[in-house]
């Protein structure tokens, strides 16, 4: 599988590896403040293995604060903060491992005083850490052939994703003429002077828009550069799914759907994607049904008709299904209008459905449609067949996303910012097909640990 769309890149794997190793030399120093360093080799490991489940579990808190969010960074501020809030997280689930599992307990006091050690190493290597990687320069160079809105559409995106993944555009080259190029892109020289333009500008990587260059590429001299030179070309399309985990539909030939790899669904991975689905949907339901009870309860209490809100939705291979939610809006919310976009601030959301959508208590329902085999817990999400024909007249390819069953939670919804519109829709579809393309278990289960991360933050949609 694809890394995660770089979600595991050079850098964030040191920074995740040399925070684990600061971690649990704050923890030992705690340890020798607080009752001296063990001498016998017994001892020392009981403390060191311990002090490494210490650090895994702050690790996963300073996650879910957002503090391997490489783009926050340069955010002091925001640095602290999240260290502070990751520390207070860790001593609940600390808290709640040393009651359980008292073995685990490291020693009474250590955890205050290795917490401002603690504190004090992150935040130094996070400064040392952004030092270095400004001294060390991009990853990558990047040469950009075409300079058509694929072109300026991949900047954008890099752009806004340089600090994370350490790439840099160096610049676009065009035909003899660029007339049509995209106003602001850096146009450094025309097809014919690649070799010229690589060598000049340490340029690792040379990606190639077809649509732009077709029939115009001097073959000969860019084989001998990739012989020779070890200089690597790959499509704009591929290189854009590659570090924007997504698919760019509006720019895609259906060649490139044809010929790229993935898309393969075996019947092993759609029967252990199955089974995961039920334990998932069965250990949800068997956990939720109290808070289920009390959700139902707040409804009833609080507005008039019924609890649950039955939804045509578009499944697998079209077919249509009945998606359940609690019940969010007033029940005459589209008495007049019909079916209409959910907008942020709706005001036809109740106060509990404000809630309830803040927090998705209102999608509890939708495991028992998972349970039936009627949705996966991962997938696309399911959209209502009036919009449907629409959206698939407007935008290419969206018709592709009913191939699998749609899903409780996807790829979209944790990478995507909430919105409902036509320019929404498309944006999702890129992530959907890129889920598609890459479908796996272990997909799966970093998506369900991104989606707790976007429901405890409230990001996504």
């Amino acid at each position: 599988m694809l890394s995660l769309l770089g979600a595991m890149t050079w850098r964030r794997v040191s920074l995740v590896v040399v925070d684990h190793i600061l971690i649990i030399v704050g923890i030992l120093a705690a340890i020798w403040l607080r009752f001296a360093l063990p001498t016998d080799a017994q001892t020392w490991d009981s403390y060191l293995w311990k002090a490494s489940l210490t650090a895994l579990v702050l690790q996963v808190a300073l996650y879910y604060c957002d503090l391997y969010d490489l783009r926050t960074l340069h955010d002091a501020r925001g640095l602290v903060i999240g260290l502070v809030r990751g520390m207070g997280a860790a001593s609940v689930l600390l808290a709640l491992v040393y009651y359980w599992v008292p073995q685990f307990t490291i020693g009474r006091g250590v955890f205050l005083i290795s917490a401002a050690i603690v504190i004090a190493l992150i935040a130094l290597w996070r400064i040392v850490f952004e030092w270095v990687s400004v001294k060390v320069g991009p990853a990558e160079r990047i040469l950009i052939v075409g300079t058509s809105g694929a072109a300026a559409e991949l900047e954008r995106e890099l752009l806004a994703r340089r600090h994370e993944l350490g790439v840099e555009i160096t610049g676009f080259v065009d035909k003899q003429s660029s007339e049509d190029a995209e106003p602001r892109l850096d146009t450094i020289g025309a097809i014919d002077d690649i070799p010229v333009l690589v060598k000049k500008h340490g340029v690792h990587r040379v990606v190639v828009n077809l649509a732009d260059a077709r029939g115009s590429l001097p073959m000969q001299k860019l084989l001998e550069m990739k012989l020779k030179d070890g200089i690597r070309f790959d499509y704009l399309a591929s290189v854009y799914e590659e570090y924007t985990g997504k698919i760019a539909v509006e720019h895609l030939r259906p060649s490139w759907l044809v010929f790229s790899g993935g898309f393969r669904k075996t019947q092993t991975l759609l029967a252990a994607k199955r089974a995961l689905d039920v334990i998932t949907a069965s250990i949800g339901l068997f956990l939720s049904w109290p808070v289920m009870l009390l959700v139902a309860l707040g409804i009833k209490l609080t507005s008039p008709g019924p609890i649950l809100h039955h939804q045509r939705r578009v499944g697998l291979n079209n077919r249509i299904v009945n998606v359940h939610k609690f019940r969010s809006m007033r029940p005459d919310a589209e008495a007049v209008t019909g079916a209409v976009w959910s907008q942020v601030n709706d005001p036809r959301v109740t106060p509990i459905g404000r809630f309830l959508r803040r927090t998705r208590l209102d999608e509890l329902p939708q495991l028992w449609n998972v349970l039936l085999g009627e949705m996966s817990f991962v997938g696309p999400r399911p959209e209502r067949p009036e919009f449907v024909e629409g959206l698939t007249e407007s935008i290419p390819f969206y018709g592709q996303r009913h191939v699998i069953r749609p899903g409780l939670t996807g790829w979209a919804q944790v990478r995507h910012s909430y919105g409902a519109s036509v320019a929404d829709s498309l944006q999702k579809l890129q992530y959907d097909l890129f889920y598609i393309k890459n479908m796996s278990i272990a997909f799966d289960l970093f998506i369900i640990l991104e989606t707790v991360r976007t429901v405890i933050l409230r990001k996504g949609s």
